[in-house]
């Protein structure tokens, strides 16, 4: 056995000394589908707990090939939701929220995807925010058939938020000059190297009118809605509001806490008993109903802490449902 080994290890060492590849190493784990854990509770029917947490983007986060594939927000929702829709067992979906939003794009897709799960499955989908539930987090809340909060929650920040800077009176005072070559007046609008003229802040302004307007238009639509459009404006200004403001403003249906919203499904579907559950990749942890967020298996390495948000609006500005603290 000995000579087994150090043979194989002369083998190894001649072969990498002469600089012959022969093999190769996978360090970063493969993706593993999504798989349940129940939490707690007992019976057929299952009520699945399903995380809206963080900043919502349609991007996959930044270390996610260091770490192995880590999914969108968007793609995990609706891998999520595809799996939920398989299971004959799955009698109800909690969203479990704690987010202050994110882009437009991604917030609009995960609503559009519960509404459509809703009319497929036909089963109820809950929402309850348990920390933050703002902006792009209270839009997709929306589609659920009820929006509980806990009593210390936050809500609101109704409305769009588009971030850029300025960057031209810096690079003026170290002699750098920006010179794009376009082919229409309007191709580098909201360039960060120069100052916006007022005709490019009205077309801006105009966007952000009409995905503000889609955002009133999808809170008059969720399915316990007894706000006037006229009553939502005045509450869309962009101010966040505690669970109790929410409730008398009719934004949200109860303040509570997450075992009362399941308790609630429960009655709801006159069902005594039920598992909960949860979707994890293999290598997480669900120990219960308020475990962490992070579905995914392997952590991101993350060497230097930075939030770079702002470095990626210089080349790419961003329209956002985000209360931007």
């Amino acid at each position: 056995m000995l000579f087994q080994f150090r043979l194989v290890f002369a083998f190894l060492l001649l072969a990498l000394l002469s600089g012959c590849t022969f093999f190769n190493v996978n360090i970063i784990p493969a993706p593993k589908p999504l798989e349940e854990k129940v939490i707690e509770g007992e019976g057929r029917p299952k009520l699945l707990i399903l995380d809206i947490a963080g900043f919502i983007s349609e991007k996959e986060p930044d270390g996610s090939r260091l770490a192995g594939e880590k999914p969108s927000d968007v793609s995990r929702v609706k891998e999520a939701l595809r799996k939920a829709e398989k299971d004959e067992d799955i009698a109800g979906v909690i969203l479990r929220i704690n987010s202050p939003g994110g882009t437009v794009a991604a917030s609009d897709i995960i609503y559009h995807e519960i509404k459509s799960f809703k009319n497929r499955k036909k089963v109820p989908v809950y929402a309850c925010i348990t920390g933050l539930g703002t902006s792009g987090a209270y839009y997709i809340a929306t589609a659920s058939d009820q929006i509980t909060a806990h009593p210390a929650s936050l809500t609101g920040s109704i409305g769009v938020i588009l971030l850029t800077f300025n960057l031209e009176g810096l690079f003026g005072k170290v002699g750098i000059t920006e010179n794009s070559i376009k082919s229409g007046a309007k191709k580098d609008i909201m360039s960060p190297f120069r100052a916006s003229t007022p005709e490019e802040l009205r077309i801006m302004q105009d966007i952000i009118d009409h995905f503000a307007g889609r955002f009133l238009d999808v809170i008059m639509a969720r399915k316990n809605n007894r706000l006037e459009r006229k009553e939502l404006e005045k509450l869309a200004d962009g101010r966040v509001y505690t669970a109790e403001q929410a409730l008398a403003s009719k934004l949200i249906d109860r303040t509570e806490y997450l075992d009362d919203t399941i308790s609630e499904m429960k009655r709801t579907l006159e069902i005594g008993e039920a598992r909960v559950v949860s979707y994890y990749r293999p290598g997480s942890y669900r120990g219960s109903i308020y475990s962490g967020a992070d579905t995914d298996a392997a952590p991101a390495v993350n060497l230097i802490n930075i939030n770079a948000d702002g470095l990626e609006m210089l080349s790419s500005p961003q329209f956002l449902y985000l209360w931007r603290q």
